[in-house]
């Protein structure tokens, strides 16, 4: 029998690699311009053409590279990083274990165009599905200028995945803020088909979280800084007003490396407890600086989970950090933080002395005495206010016997003829209540329905939204005054890509500047002025659902206007709104559940009822 077991040929290797390392576009913006600022650059630029899928390019201003090492670049665990594996727990770069260009190579046409300082020559090399095309000397300027061309272009199943180009170009701003809200002491820039969608010069971190999200964010960030002997947390955190419907604004770094770490995240989320709603995602920040030798960065192809050695010691700083930040800047409440920062417990001597505590007590009280009119008791407990309400109280049930039958709640039923389950519980004109102004309640006949209005009222909105996108029959309110609105690149983004099915639901938006926008009219339901807010509201719950392959465009853009417009809990309802929220949820396709599948109503059957008040 042969042998069976061989060694891969190198160009099938590297394309295996390239598999872990290269998933998409974003993917190799993320190596290249890590490897920039890996070689000192003060100034990078990224230039894409179809999202990255037709052309990258890198431009830096760093080292650049001698002809050999722009040769040795391109091997598999060629790296300038690491010489034994001790260095891996010393590693303070971006980039590290030499697989970045090769698998890029594999996948893709590479040009790198190289000089170093020293150099009056620099290096051409192109490279094509790991084969070596040309390698020769040119006259090109300090640095290194990578060209990555038809990417996946020998792996034509990888590439039929690639999603549409917007949502790949929002993986790669994604990787883009990352990298640079890590190196506010470098210049970037970024540019999607000749349109530049980022141009970041040198500046403090505050400024260019702002340049890179939303420009009023500054006003609603507090600053974190713990300096510990474990670890070192620097940073800002959102207050309560901008917490997101997701986790979409929520950033670690370690030793300026981005990170995923849901344990930390638990935290900082746990600090904001009792100022946000459960449904809330604060939005962070946050640095954490420890000693290489602590953590462990190379547990993940993509290295964006890190082991630390210490977790449990870092999640109580970072929390106590969190809200002492929230206490210092009043977003919540706090001790006197102007004091030093130390807790002195006080020490006792042998010379002390320990005197049991003085309770005063009025030996003449007598509680079954009735104090007199003129008389002042020394306890203000021992007086209880008149309740007027307690004074003829048995008036409070007349005429319920003598109710009329009109004022009762009933429902419709007509099951035994073989009717829908939903017919059994479609109303008529009654009474309704409403309960700790959430819930609706009325009685059917077989018993206590329980209607959630919130959740009512959205399943009514979004068979209206979805109406009017399928026959574009959405009314606008148009406005003398438009009102601005400033969006970070990944909504301006999202927001190019809805833009038809908002203007058919009423919206009139104009684009004034590369992420600005004004809005001239939106839906007649929708005030003018609330337009920003619902809008943003609506790029929000939009993104949320866009993991749902199977949801249609126009279905999530309904679902997420329904969202954003319907009545919130605490709502006051009066008789005639709740008849006319339960009228229109019983047209509704579907009155038991929301779009997204939440029930919307439930019934407590009388025998239930009767049940408890056994």
């Amino acid at each position: 029998m042969t042998d069976i077991i061989q060694l891969l040929p190198d160009s099938v290797a590297n394309q295996i690699a390239a598999g872990e390392v290269i998933q998409r576009p974003a993917s190799v913006v993320k190596e290249l311009v890590e490897n920039a600022v890996d070689a000192g650059a003060i100034s990078i630029k990224v230039n894409l053409t179809d999202a990255g899928k037709t052309l990258i390019q890198i431009v830096d201003n760093g080292l650049g590279m001698s002809e050999t090492d722009a040769r040795m670049s391109f091997e598999r665990h060629a790296t300038s990083k690491i010489r034994k594996a001790e260095d891996l727990f010393a590693i303070r770069t971006l980039g590290f274990r030499g697989e970045a260009l090769a698998s890029i190579a594999a996948i893709a046409h590479v040009e790198l165009k190289t000089r170093r300082k020293e150099d009056e020559l620099g290096t051409e090399l192109i490279i094509a599905g790991t084969k070596v095309q040309s390698q020769h000397n040119i006259q090109c300027p300090v640095g290194s200028n990578f060209l990555v061309k038809n990417l996946f272009f020998n792996i034509p199943v990888r590439r039929k995945f690639l999603k549409s180009n917007t949502t790949e170009l929002k993986y790669v701003i994604n990787e883009f803020q990352r990298v640079a809200m890590t190196q506010p002491n470098v210049a970037f820039t970024l540019s999607h088909n000749n349109t530049e969608i980022y141009n970041l010069p040198v500046e403090n971190l505050a400024l260019r979280i702002a340049r890179l999200f939303r420009k009023n964010i500054n006003q609603h960030l507090v600053k974190i800084d713990t300096q510990t002997s474990i670890v070192n947390i620097s940073g800002y955190i959102g207050k309560p007003e901008v917490a997101r419907k997701n986790s979409g604004e929520q950033y670690f770094f370690a030793n300026n490396r981005f990170m995923k770490h849901p344990y930390f995240s638990k935290a900082v989320s746990m600090a904001y407890e009792k100022l946000l709603p459960p449904d809330a995602w604060p939005t962070f920040f946050i640095y954490l600086d420890v000693n290489p030798d602590t953590v462990d960065v190379n547990i993940h192809p993509t290295k964006t989970e890190i082991k630390f050695e210490d977790e449990a010691n870092i999640w109580k700083i970072l929390n106590i950090s969190v809200r002492e930040s929230l206490g210092k800047f009043n977003v919540a409440p706090s001790l006197d933080f102007d004091m030093p920062n130390r807790v002195d417990i006080p020490v006792l001597r042998k010379d002390t002395e320990i005197r049991p505590p003085e309770i005063k007590v009025d030996p003449t009280f007598n509680p079954f005495e009735k104090p007199s009119s003129g008389s002042s008791s020394s306890s203000s407990f021992s007086k209880k206010p008149k309740n007027p309400n307690l004074e003829n109280w048995e008036t409070l049930y007349e005429g319920f016997e003598n109710q009329k039958e009109e004022t009762q709640l009933t429902f419709k039923s007509d099951l035994h003829e073989g009717k829908d389950a939903e017919s059994d519980i479609q109303p008529s004109n009654q009474i309704s209540f409403q309960l700790k102004n959430k819930y609706i309640l009325t009685s059917v006949k077989s018993g206590l329905m329980v209607i959630d209005q919130r959740r009512a009222h959205e399943r009514v909105l979004y068979e209206r939204f979805l109406f009017q996108l399928n026959n574009k029959k959405g009314i606008s309110q148009k406005s003398l005054f438009a009102e601005a609105i400033a969006l970070d690149a990944s909504e301006a983004l999202l927001l190019e890509e809805i833009m038809p099915m908002l203007t058919d639901l009423g919206f009139e938006i104009e684009k004034t500047g590369e992420l600005h926008y004004d809005i001239h009219g939106c839906p007649s339901d929708i005030n003018i002025q609330q337009a920003p807010g619902m809008l943003e509201k609506i790029l929000e719950l939009y993104r949320e659902s866009e993991s749902e392959l199977k949801v249609d465009g126009r279905d999530k853009i309904a679902l997420a206007m329904a969202k954003a417009s319907a009545i919130g809990y605490g709502k006051v309802l009066g008789n005639e709104e709740m008849q006319q929220l339960i009228d229109s949820l019983f047209a509704c396709s579907v009155p038991n559940y929301t779009s997204d599948g939440k029930p919307v109503l439930t019934i407590l059957e009388l025998g239930q009822i009767e049940a408890l008040l056994k």
